[in-house]
C-alpha cells in the first residue's frame, strides 16, 4: 500500500492535535503524506519538511477566512489528488472538509480534539463553528475521529452524526517516553535536587483551564501536613516573569517549594525527574502529559477530567477538579506509599509502563488511522 493521505490543519504550532499529526506522519509509512497548514509553519512545519514530509502554508487568518485562499485549498487537494483527506479541529474540519468536498474527494475524515463545548470554558467563536459543523457531519466527512470517548458524547450531545464518530486514542513513541533514570538524575542535579527529595510536578502551559491556581493551593495544603517535597512546573509562561504566578506563589508561602522552569525541550528527561506528575486541568480532551508521565515510568495524579481516568486507569487516583483539598489529599497518598513502601512504589512505576505500552503505543495509534481511511 502507497496511499496519498493529505491533512489539513488549522496551524502547525506546539499543541497536542499537532503533535499527534507529526507522529502519525513519521510512523505510517505505508502511505504518503501532505500536510496542508491553513495558517503559517509554527513549530512543526520544519520538523515535518526535514523528515520529507510535503509540506504548504496558506496563511490564512481563521477568523476571517478568505476566498481567494479557499480557493487556493481546493486546487492544492485536487492536484494532490489524495485517496483520503484527514482534517485536524474545528477550522480545517470546516474549511478543510467543504475544500475536499468541491475538490471531489470521497474519503473525508474530520479530527475532534476538543471535549468541552460549554459557554465560558470554550470560546464564543468555537462553540459556534462546532455548532455548524454538527449540521454539516451529515453530508461532509465519511468518519469523525475523536482523540476521547468524552470528546464522542459531547459532540454527539451537540448533534454530530453519531454513526460516523468514533475514537482513537493518542499514540507515543516509546521509545522517547521511556524509563531513563540517567536522563532524570541530571535534570534534578541541574535544578539542586536531591535524589532523597520527593519531586512533584507539572508539565503544561500556563492557560486558565490547566488551573494553576488549583494545584497551588493543593500545594499549600500539603505544606501544611508537614512533609518535604519540591514541585517542578514546565511549560510556557511558568517563569518568574509571570507576575500574575509569582504573586500567588509568594501569597501561598510556597517560594522555597516551587520551581519554576518554563519552556522546555527534554520532556521525557523532566518526566523521569518526577517522582509524580499532578494534572489539575478543569477541562481537558485526552491530556498527552499523563501518559508521557506514565510511559517513564512516573505515577500520576489527576483531576477527573476529559480521558484521564483511561490514562492513569485507576479511579482511586482522579479527584474532582477545583477541589484543592481532594487533589492535596490524592499527593499525600501518594507520597506515603513512596516514602513507607518502596516496593509498592516500584510495583506502581512497572504497572504505569505497562498500561501505556498496552493501550497507548504508537503502533495502535498509526493501525487504527490507517484502519480508519483505508479499511472496510
Amino acid at each position: 500500500m502507497n496511499s496519498r493521505v493529505v491533512h489539513i490543519i488549522t496551524g502547525l504550532n506546539d499543541g497536542g492535535a499537532e503533535g499527534v499529526l507529526f507522529r502519525l506522519c513519521l510512523n505510517s509509512t505505508n502511505n504518503r503524506h501532505i500536510v496542508i497548514s491553513l495558517m503559517d509553519k509554527g513549530k512543526y512545519g520544519p520538523l515535518l519538511e526535514d523528515a520529507g514530509v510535503s509540506v504548504y502554508y496558506l496563511g490564512m487568518n481563521p477568523g476571517r477566512p478568505s476566498i481567494k485562499r479557499f480557493l487556493k485549498l481546493v486546487s492544492l487537494i485536487r492536484s494532490e489528488e489524495p485517496d483520503a483527506v484527514q482534517t485536524w479541529m474545528y477550522h480545517a474540519d470546516l474549511l478543510g472538509g467543504l475544500a475536499a468536498k468541491f475538490a471531489g474527494v470521497r474519503k473525508i475524515v474530520w479530527g475532534i480534539r476538543h471535549s468541552t463545548l460549554e459557554k465560558g470554558k470554550a470560546k464564543n467563536s468555537t462553540i459556534a463553528i462546532a455548532r455548524l459543523c454538527a449540521v454539516l457531519s451529515r453530508f461532509v466527512p465519511e468518519k469523525i475521529v475523536c482523540c476521547a470517548d468524552k470528546a464522542l458524547s459531547v459532540h454527539r450531545d451537540v448533534g454530530y452524526a453519531a454513526r460516523k464518530l468514533l475514537v482513537i486514542p493518542n499514540g507515543y513513541d516509546l521509545s522517547k517516553f521511556m524509563v531513563d533514570e540517567q536522563s532524570g538524575s541530571q535534570v534534578r542535579a541541574s535544578l539542586g535536587i536531591s535524589p532523597e527529595t520527593f519531586l512533584l510536578g507539572k508539565v503544561g502551559r500556563y492557560d486558565p483551564f490547566k488551573d494553576h491556581d488549583n494545584l497551588l493551593s493543593a500545594l499549600y495544603e500539603l505544606q501544611l501536613s508537614g512533609i518535604d517535597f519540591k514541585c517542578l512546573l514546565v511549560g510556557r509562561g511558568l517563569t518568574t516573569e509571570n507576575s500574575e504566578l509569582i504573586a500567588r506563589i509568594n501569597e501561598l508561602r510556597l517560594t522555597d517549594r516551587v520551581i519554576l522552569a518554563g519552556q522546555r525541550t527534554d520532556i521525557p528527561a523532566v518526566m523521569n525527574a518526577l517522582d509524580l506528575h499532578v494534572l489539575s486541568s478543569s477541562s481537558e480532551g485526552f491530556p498527552n502529559v499523563l501518559a508521557e508521565a506514565m510511559a517513564c515510568g512516573t505515577p500520576a495524579v489527576s483531576t477527573d477530567v476529559g480521558d484521564a481516568g483511561e490514562i492513569v486507569g485507576d479511579p482511586a487516583l482522579l479527584c474532582p477538579p477545583r477541589n484543592p483539598k481532594a487533589l492535596s489529599e490524592l499527593m499525600l497518598a501518594m507520597h506515603a506509599e513512596w516514602l513507607e513502601r518502596p516496593d509498592d512504589w516500584a510495583e506502581r512505576r512497572i504497572r504505569c509502563v505497562e498500561h501505556i505500552k498496552t493501550n497507548f503505543s504508537i503502533e495502535r495509534m498509526v493501525a487504527a488511522y490507517e484502519q480508519c481511511w483505508f479499511g472496510d
